[in-house]
């Protein structure tokens, strides 16, 4: 499922994040990728413990935390790290490739990366291509949103980010471990939450609400990890 998220930081937050990354340490990307796609992968990343990514980390870890879209797309169990990254100028892209399955924290913890997540901090017309693609059954799917916007995708997916022609393309990303492995599993709790929340505006707590909330519950413990 891909599913675009507004808003996960508020417009201060994105004014807080770009005076961070003003004069940013930036570092070579490829320190922090696998032997595959270290091969394809050309842009910069904040040093993990340097005080910009440290700060912008925390503003995007709240904002996850408190937009219910992203709680029930994700159904979040564990949150890898954010981290910062850039592309343009002499390291424009990042080409096809799969992210690692398991990620390790710096203290070792291990990280299923079932969604993977990146939050725009740069504006669609800062800079000229940039689009991340996600390939999935219907084919490759461009995303390049507003800033403070995010967008979640499996992290089973194949994707890319394409050259950056003009500008700098900014942005936060991140993998979280569901509590729901299955993609498709998750994608069937969505819907029916988002179903749910539809019946709740237009009837109120009725039988029929109650009902499938039982439902939606059952599932949910039918399939969750905690």
């Amino acid at each position: 499922m891909l599913l675009q998220i507004p808003d996960i930081l508020t417009a201060d937050e994105v004014r807080q994040a770009r005076l961070l990354l003003a004069d940013a340490p930036w570092a070579d990307g490829r320190d922090s990728a696998g032997p595959q796609a270290a091969q394809v992968k050309n842009n910069q990343q904040l040093p993990h413990d340097c005080d910009a990514a440290t700060a912008i980390r925390q503003l995007v870890l709240r904002g996850v935390e408190r937009h219910p879209l992203f709680l029930t797309a994700a159904l979040p169990k564990k949150v890898f790290t954010p981290r910062v990254n850039r592309y343009g100028g002499d390291t424009p892209f990042y080409g096809a490739h799969v992210d690692n399955a398991i990620r390790f924290t710096a203290n070792g913890e291990r990280v299923r990366t079932d969604v993977s997540c990146t939050v725009f901090l740069s504006d669609p017309d800062e800079y000229e291509g940039g689009e991340l693609q996600v390939q999935d059954t219907y084919g490759s799917r461009g995303v390049k949103l507003p800033a403070g916007h995010a967008v979640l995708y499996p992290g089973t997916s194949i994707h890319q980010v394409t050259p950056v022609m003009r500008g700098q393309r900014i942005a936060c990303f991140f993998w979280i471990e569901s509590m729901v492995r299955s993609d498709e599993q998750r994608r069937l709790l969505f819907e029916l939450d988002m179903a749910l929340m539809r019946l709740r505006e237009k009837h109120g707590e009725c039988d029929e609400a109650v009902a499938i909330t039982g439902t939606y519950h059952n599932l949910l413990r039918m399939w969750a990890d905690t």
